[in-house]
């Protein structure tokens, strides 16, 4: 049985940070992936998806260049050539990270199944296999839907849609959260007619209510139907073609027929394809693999990282995760714990969002000074012509210590990354007020809205 210093299982986007710290150390290392290099980010998550939006905007701006004086003589889509945009894309990708592993000579990759046959043990293929340590990096995948009739018609979730080969006609959208919401506006703005059912009374249902409404009310000015407190009752075939999904509208029955439906109702983790109980590793009853502040497992020498330890959901928590477990090795003392929260919707204007949601933080029982600012009330925002959203700002009343930010308007998902060093740094608000910042950006009145700060609690 060959033994290796360290094992990799999956390749997602933490199996690069891993390997750019544990390669200098001239260490035996196996990768195991029997899908594609790169994992969901690389191959269908952050970019396909985002090559997607890049397109999808420059088609909107195009359809609202006379706003600008600007008369281009139409706008023609030529959905074939956009895939193939993001093909090349993600293929680059995918073929670089490939390329690199491949290319050292201590590492060894494996492109079969692997799943454990003991505590640190892997059957790959035909090969059994120990490691030292193992860094199980598997991710998660689309939640199945459960409805009467899914078995009955054909059915899309974030992975097939990007197998599309036309617009879809109609395309309904299941589920309220960032997938559903950012395909919903790319095929809008690709020309499909869309509809999104979510089941709550507000979409994102962790965004604070004023946040939930902005993005709703930016989907809605652009043509698609939302329709909350909507729950599906049963799917079928539709008469000529497409789907028809019987819903339970607020209280009231009603049918919807789309020409696709895309099914965008969370993610499962994937540690039920790897036999983690052969290992005696521990996971809670949603499969997520338990981890301490170090991403260490109940078992000695293994780690889990990115989605499948349900600490993040995202390719910088992955990242992130890596850069724990490599300091651990080195006797840091960077932890879980001490991470703040950050993360963006990709919609247009993108929404950015750092620490508390503002009921979050009147949950956690925090005294609470908060400011706002429309966008429309930002000069460059209007010389841009994208006065749509807000900045919303909370900062503790007691330390004077940013608590959270919400930011959805141009380059929001850029300047949240502002706040969240701020945070890190443990800077008082005074400091940042004191800034000098670029003009005219969106980012330089954002130490300006701090002037507006009023008590809530």
């Amino acid at each position: 049985m060959k033994v290796y210093d360290h094992i990799i299982l999956g390749t997602g986007q933490a199996t690069g940070t891993l390997l750019g710290g544990l390669l200098p150390g001239g260490e035996s290392i196996a990768i195991i992936e029997k899908n594609n290099i790169g994992g969901t980010c690389v191959n269908t998550g952050c970019t396909p998806t985002k090559t997607l939006v890049a397109s999808a905007r420059v088609a909107h701006v195009v359809q609202r260049a006379p706003e600008y004086g600007i008369h281009p003589g139409g706008c023609a889509i030529n959905f074939k050539e956009v895939m193939a945009r993001m093909n090349k894309v993600r293929g680059a990708s995918r073929n670089g990270l490939e390329g690199w592993i491949t290319s050292q000579d201590q590492i060894t990759l494996y492109r079969e199944k692997g799943q454990f046959v003991g505590e640190r043990v892997l059957q790959v293929g035909e090969d059994t296999i120990e490691g030292k340590n193992i860094y199980i990096n598997v991710g998660t995948r689309p939640r199945i839907p459960d409805i009467p009739g899914i078995d009955t018609i054909e059915w899309l979730d974030n992975e097939g849609v990007l197998e599309l080969e036309e617009v879809p006609d109609h395309l309904i959208v299941v589920g309220g959260g960032y997938i559903g919401l950012e395909f919903s506006q790319i095929f809008r703005r690709f020309g499909s007619r869309v509809t999104v059912l979510a089941r709550g009374s507000q979409l994102m249902k962790k965004e604070d209510e004023d946040v939930a409404a902005s993005v709703k009310d930016i989907l809605e000015n652009e043509g698609i139907d939302i329709i909350l407190e909507s729950r599906i009752k049963n799917c079928k075939p539709a008469t000529g073609g497409g789907v028809t999904l019987s819903i339970d509208q607020a209280g009231e029955s009603r049918e919807i027929t789309g020409s696709h439906v895309l099914f965008a109702i969370g993610r499962v983790s994937n540690s039920d394809t790897i036999n983690v109980e052969a290992a005696g590793i521990n996971a809670d009853k949603r499969g997520y693999i338990n981890v301490d502040d170090h991403c260490r497992t109940n078992v000695d020498g293994v780690f889990a990282v990115g989605d499948v330890n349900g600490h993040g959901a995202f390719t910088h928590t992955a990242v992130y995760d890596a850069e724990i477990v490599l300091d651990y090795h080195k006797g840091g003392p960077r932890k879980l714990s001490d991470r703040i929260p950050v993360y963006a919707l990709f919609c247009d204007p993108p929404l950015g969002r750092v620490g508390l949601s503002e009921k979050e933080a009147l949950d956690k029982g925090h005294k609470i000074l908060k400011a706002t600012r429309e966008m429309s009330r930002i000069s460059r925002a209007k010389e841009m012509g994208e006065t749509q959203g807000f900045a919303k700002l909370l900062v503790d009343a007691e330390s004077d210590l940013i608590l959270g930010a919400s930011i959805i308007g141009p380059g929001a998902d850029e300047i949240i990354n502002m706040f969240a060093a701020y945070m890190y740094g443990g800077l008082p608000c005074k400091n940042y007020r004191k800034s000098m910042l670029v003009h005219p950006t969106i980012s330089e009145l954002m130490p300006w809205v701090l002037d507006t700060l009023k008590p809530i609690n």
